[in-house]
């Protein structure tokens, strides 16, 4: 019978340890991901399409993921102390929400480092959408939200936010 209880307990406390990594950073960092990968594509297409520039086009991209990076580390971070809502220290949060901003936001901007637009552009659509591909499979994996449902949903942030920089970029 005490192996029973002490099986339980076990397992009560992994899920609890499973709880905590979801919460401490899991979603942090899908939170730093989905801000970096979306909110980075407006200046970065925008900058690529109105100046034709790759050069300009990187600057933007890697200025917009820095400064994403900062911005939301600075959110997490002052968000709250986590000693009531359990979501672990906030300067370790805001660690891990800055640096998976800055790796979505960097990632599609790397394309760019190739001079010919055309090339550094079609690199990037396909960069773009393996980040979105990954973040649902995240949401899907650690979540269990249904994969299309994620999908479109990602991608359809994604894509107002694509539109809105090719609007801007061809203004």
């Amino acid at each position: 019978m005490s192996h029973l209880v002490e099986d339980a307990e076990r397992a009560l406390h992994i899920e609890d340890v499973d709880r905590a990594f979801l919460l401490k950073v899991v979603q942090p960092s899908l939170v730093g991901l989905i801000d970096g990968s979306i909110s980075t594509l407006a200046p970065l297409f925008a900058a690529a399409f109105a100046s034709g520039d790759s050069h300009i086009a990187f600057l933007v991209g890697t200025a917009a993921a820095i400064g994403a990076a900062i911005s939301m580390a600075f959110a997490e971070g002052l968000s709250d102390t986590g000693e009531h809502t359990g979501r672990g220290h906030p300067a370790i949060r805001g660690l891990i929400v800055g640096l998976a901003t800055f790796v979505g936001g960097i990632f599609h901007t790397i394309p760019f480092l190739v001079p010919d637009i055309t090339l550094a552009l079609y690199l990037a659509y396909l960069v773009v959408g393996i980040e979105l591909i990954v973040i649902s499979y995240i949401r899907f994996y650690y979540f269990k939200l249904s994969f299309w449902s994620s999908i479109a949903q990602v991608v359809f942030g994604g894509a107002l936010v694509f539109l809105a920089g090719v609007l801007i970029g061809n203004a």
